[in-house]
């Protein structure tokens, strides 16, 4: 049959080869667009700082433990991501020193602080000392991560991703574990200073 097709598209002088086939031209590249100069919004840090103050957020500590032992730092930068799969997120400075302690472990533990642990905030909030001098904690039960003790709640994690975000980067968490209590108020931060929530 099929020979019977090629003598008969010969006999008409049809093709009986594919013809070569030529290139197919690209598509052009759409332009990459990027802020121009005068485009840019030219916002001080202090204004940026002092502006973006009056957001309230709720404070958190994040743990994690490498070779070293425990590490940790006080964070406001923290968020709900994803209900399935659970994900969370925070932001660390690129400068950070305790950054590349939590990338090397792989996990970490948010410890999300109460309206009475303004103190354990402010000592995780410096640079370079033993921020875990007389703080008492237990390992997650996930990742073995520092879990605050008295925390109100608490959400253990294991890192799913990091993106960069300007001069911080946004590390993203999928939950292995979480826990909460029913008692007490969140600690806040409003415009440089910790804060109630009152009902």
């Amino acid at each position: 049959m099929a020979a019977t097709a090629v003598r008969y598209l010969r006999s008409v002088g049809a093709a009986t080869t594919a013809a070569p086939r030529t290139p197919a031209e690209a598509l052009p590249r759409p332009d990459l667009r990027t802020v121009r100069d005068d485009e840019r919004l030219p916002v001080a840090p202090d204004e940026f700082r002092r502006v973006l103050g009056h957001f309230a957020s709720g404070v958190t500590v994040i743990t994690a433990r490498d070779a070293d032992g425990p590490t940790g730092f006080a964070c406001q930068s923290f968020a709900s991501l994803s209900l399935d799969p659970p994900l969370v997120s925070f932001m660390v400075a690129r400068t950070s020193t305790t950054w590349p302690r939590i990338a090397r472990a792989g996990t970490f533990c948010v410890n999300v602080l109460g309206a009475e642990q303004g103190a354990l905030c402010r000592g995780f909030a410096v640079s370079g000392a033993d921020k875990f001098a007389g703080v008492a904690y237990e390992d997650a039960p996930a990742t073995g991560s520092p879990l605050l003790d008295s925390v109100p709640a608490w959400i253990d994690c294991r890192i799913h991703a990091v993106h960069t975000g300007g001069d911080h980067l946004i590390v993203v968490g999928r939950v292995e574990a979480l826990g909460a209590t029913e008692e007490g108020d969140p600690l806040l931060f409003h415009r440089g200073a910790f804060g109630r929530f009152s009902r």
